[in-house]
């Protein structure tokens, strides 16, 4: 059955379907030994389709694989970092390189917490897609004290680059503390523009400190028993923690 290229690699777990349509453009995909071009359709059982000059095999992976990673500060969410930073895959051994894992979405490198790692391209194009408003849920620290008013506007949304922001919810978790010169909020977002978190508590007066995501829809960096993944460190998620995610691919 003919699919389009970046659906068909997103399915097979190569990459999101965002970064398939990257590959495409950049002439990195070729089927039949030509040149992909966006929108075209293949059959993986047809034809034969060459990623960076790597065939795709149907048979190239038995299973997906979905990982919670606690990212630790100053790692990269990357596959791969041109100025051999460390990435996200550094943190993971050796046995899962080379099944088409790739982080959902992105943290900057000065960002901390839950990152979501599959090989379920199908599932990453669900939890990125603007349309679904995913939640995601951070924790932050804030320089000085934010007014009711400021925290008011965070909530009802600014604009950035000429577009406003969805409502946020917003709440104060410690009030301002001379020590840090800060205040510490739960940020709940349902959308995720390029440091929407950083450029709006800029916009407002009262720059990042610090920032750590605690919570992707349903996941949290508790697992089900109650114990805390520690920075750096990674596990298998459960199926009552993947089951939850099912609707959203609907």
């Amino acid at each position: 059955m003919e699919e389009r290229l970046q659906k068909l690699l997103a399915q097979q777990g190569i990459a999101s379907r965002r970064h398939s349509e990257q590959l495409i453009a950049a002439g990195k995909v070729r089927v039949n030994g030509q040149v992909a071009v966006l929108g075209q359709k293949a059959n993986p059982d047809r034809d034969v389709i060459e990623i960076e000059g790597k065939p795709l095999a149907r048979s190239q992976r038995s299973e997906f694989v979905y990982i919670l990673l606690h990212k630790p500060l100053g790692v990269v969410t990357t596959c791969d970092d041109p100025w051999g930073r460390s990435t996200v895959l550094d943190l993971l051994p050796p046995a899962y390189r080379g099944i088409g894992l790739h982080p959902v979405g992105r943290l900057d490198a000065q960002t901390t917490g839950a990152l979501l790692l599959t090989n379920d391209g199908a599932l990453t194009f669900h939890l990125t897609h603007p349309t679904h408003h995913v939640s995601k849920t951070y924790q932050v620290l804030v320089q000085g004290n934010p007014s009711t008013d400021s925290l008011e506007q965070w909530r009802n949304g600014i604009f950035l680059d000429g577009r406003l922001t969805r409502p946020a919810i917003v709440q104060v978790l410690v009030p301002f503390n001379k020590r840090h010169n800060g205040t510490r909020l739960q940020i709940i977002l349902k959308e995720g523009r390029k440091r929407q978190i950083r450029r709006v508590a800029k916009a407002l007066g009262h720059p990042v400190l610090q920032l750590h995501r605690t919570h992707i829809a349903s996941l949290s960096l508790d697992d089900p028993e109650g114990e805390v993944l520690a920075d750096g460190q990674y596990r298998l998620l459960s199926p009552s923690e993947i089951s939850p995610l099912q609707p959203i691919m609907q």
